[in-house]
């Protein structure tokens, strides 16, 4: 078996991993006030975050180009490698999961699976790193598409925004919750749901509270497990350090990276947005 797998650029990757001849990223453009940005091409994420601010309007995120996917699977079919794993990001937060199904019968020769993951950022760079370690030892493809799929039924995540309006202008959460948000100085949890949609998990009145009731679902859901847990944050790191260190003293894990929003999931979720997320280790 040789092994490729494709993902696209709201996955949080190491450096390491971009380096793998089997890795294929589709690129998920940004637009902003009309300028169309390739996050890692012509901007950094510190750099979004600025350009963010000083916009009128929000920015735009399109879907990946299916083209460009059709294009890697052509290319992978007149080479010698037989299977492809694509993990890409939530069907809940993007149309892209349902639009690309028709491809895996498009190309005969290879044998193909598109998993929803569900998820997205962290913890599907992740889910691609795994696969790509678990093809390295050897594993079947059943084997690594099992593994894959037991992480994204896993995995959870937990984010607190600063504003609501992110979400609700890019459609990614009802406008009464916001709205209610906002008039009552609600500081909601929300939660990614069994479908990978963003949902509110629960309204909580400050913003400690909400943070010490987060810290408290992830513990109960990761008991008892090998989890890995992972701060995600939107150009926040001090906000993003602070929540690891309440998450070190409590001893929930010894070991909590830190990993940063890219401007994808940055233009849905906002500036100072933090995520604690979860996904087992297999």
């Amino acid at each position: 078996m040789k092994l490729a797998v494709i993902t696209d650029s709201s996955a949080y990757l190491p450096a390491h991993l971009l380096e793998k001849d089997n890795l294929f990223v589709l690129d998920i453009p940004v637009v902003i006030e009309g300028e169309t940005y390739l996050e890692g091409q012509n901007l950094t994420a510190s750099e979004f975050y600025e350009k963010m601010a000083a916009a009128k309007e929000l920015p735009k995120t399109s879907q990946p180009s299916i083209a460009e996917l059709e294009d890697i699977l052509t290319i992978l079919d007149g080479k010698d490698y037989t299977h492809v794993l694509g993990l890409f990001l939530s069907s809940g937060i993007s149309g892209f999961y349902q639009n690309i199904q028709y491809l895996k019968d498009d190309f005969s020769d290879l044998t193909i699976a598109f998993p929803d993951s569900k998820i997205t950022s962290a913890p599907l760079g992740i889910m691609v790193e795994s696969a790509l370690t678990w093809a390295e030892e050897g594993r079947s493809f059943e084997e690594i598409a099992d593994g894959v799929n037991r992480q994204i039924e896993g995995t959870g995540a937990f984010i607190l925004v600063d504003d609501l309006n992110h979400l609700v202008k890019g459609g990614r959460l009802s406008n009464g919750a916001a709205i209610l948000g906002n008039l009552l100085s609600i500081k909601p949890v929300l939660y990614f749901n069994d479908q990978g949609v963003i949902e509110v998990f629960e309204k909580i009145r400050t913003e400690k509270k909400a943070v010490k009731r987060m810290i408290e679902v992830v513990e109960e859901a990761t008991a008892g497990g090998n989890y890995q847990i992972i701060v995600i944050h939107a150009h926040a790191a001090e906000k993003a350090e602070e929540l690891r260190q309440i998450l070190l003293d409590s001893g929930i894990a010894g070991d909590i990276p830190i990993a940063t929003f890219g401007s994808v999931i940055g233009t849905h979720l906002g500036q100072g947005s933090v995520a604690l997320v979860y996904i087992p280790v297999i």
